[in-house]
């Protein structure tokens, strides 16, 4: 266990859509030694996922949307079956993920629930995300969703029953983490 963190010096190393920075730290180890690390964090802000359900359908609603991380590490078509999320920006996680489901999902949604909160890559990167989960119903689709156009945003709803998203992250087809941890949720805790 780390019984003390000083950090030494930071730096900035790229600024541009997020901030980069490499950091000398150190630390006291548990046996008594005092290590000096260098390290690159990657500071994006934190963000929140939703799963929606169904739960007279039995279905959920994600999304696919081309992803150039995924692309330039060999997914061929570069796009990805996810949860809809988002960056919180100055909202807290339940009116950030309101607000994301809405622009990309085109549902609008009153009711959500927090189910958990997770580090997502911490050996890199800072982000906390939010994880939710909330009813729908074909009542609540306000507009064809799809992000929205000054972000760049190009995203396609998919409405899946919960047995096929299984089956997709069974065969590989749903690689995204996130979404995987929601449709684990609600299957363990029967939910859906």
């Amino acid at each position: 266990m780390i019984k003390d963190v000083n950090i030494i010096n930071t730096e900035i190393l790229s600024d541009n859509w997020y901030t980069l920075k490499k950091i000398t730290y150190e630390y006291l180890t548990k046996d008594g030694i005092r290590q000096t690390q260098e390290r690159e964090a990657y500071d994006r802000g934190n963000g929140a996922v939703i799963l929606l359900y169904n739960k007279q359908q039995q279905t959920v609603i994600l999304t696919r949307q081309f992803r150039l991380p995924t692309y330039i590490n060999g997914n061929s078509s570069g796009l990805l079956i996810e949860a809809c999320a988002g960056l919180l920006d100055t909202d807290n996680p339940e009116d950030c993920i309101k607000r994301e489901t809405e622009e990309e999902t085109g549902y609008q949604v009153t009711e959500v629930c927090k189910v958990f909160e997770a580090y997502m890559s911490p050996g890199s990167v800072t982000e906390i995300l939010y994880f939710f989960i909330a009813a729908y119903s074909k009542e609540m689709k306000i507009h064809e969703g799809g992000g929205l156009d000054h972000e760049q945003e190009n995203i396609e709803v998919l409405e899946l029953s919960i047995d096929q998203a299984m089956k997709m992250v069974a065969n590989g087809e749903i690689k995204d983490a996130k979404t995987i941890m929601l449709l684990q949720y609600v299957k363990l805790n029967q939910i859906l």
